[in-house]
């Protein structure tokens, strides 16, 4: 299953998963606030994708330049639209970090997974 596939399955099974308590126990206020989170926490894993992709045949050199000086750029754009998500949207802080947790580890871990994927392939 290629990676982006794996990524909207992850996504479709913490949805569905989280959609019954969202539904029961949150408001309305809670359940957008974990879908921003949610979305930016895909976005994120789609960006670190086509930095992987776009990198990975070159040296090993530009690939980690690429892929973690990446990934220090996207730290730093998150925390720069949560704290607006926050301050200025005033959504509901729980939600929005919980959420954008969760599918964060979820998906780094899809990450090191198509990572390690990757450089077994290419040593054969």
């Amino acid at each position: 299953m290629s990676f982006p596939r794996q990524v909207a399955a992850a996504f479709g099974c913490i949805s569905i998963v989280s959609s019954y308590p969202l539904y029961t126990y949150g408001t309305i206020e809670i359940f957008h606030a974990a879908i921003v989170g949610a979305v930016l926490a895909t976005v994120n894993v789609l960006l670190g994708y086509a930095a992987i992709e776009h990198s990975f045949n070159k040296s090993a050199t530009v690939f980690l330049k690429v892929v973690i000086g990446g990934m220090g750029i996207r730290m730093f754009g998150l925390a720069g639209i949560l704290v607006l998500l926050i301050k200025v949207a005033m959504l509901n802080v729980v939600a929005l970090v919980g959420s954008m947790g969760i599918f964060y580890v979820v998906f780094l871990m899809l990450e090191v997974l198509y990572i390690n994927k990757k450089v077994n392939l290419r040593q054969q």
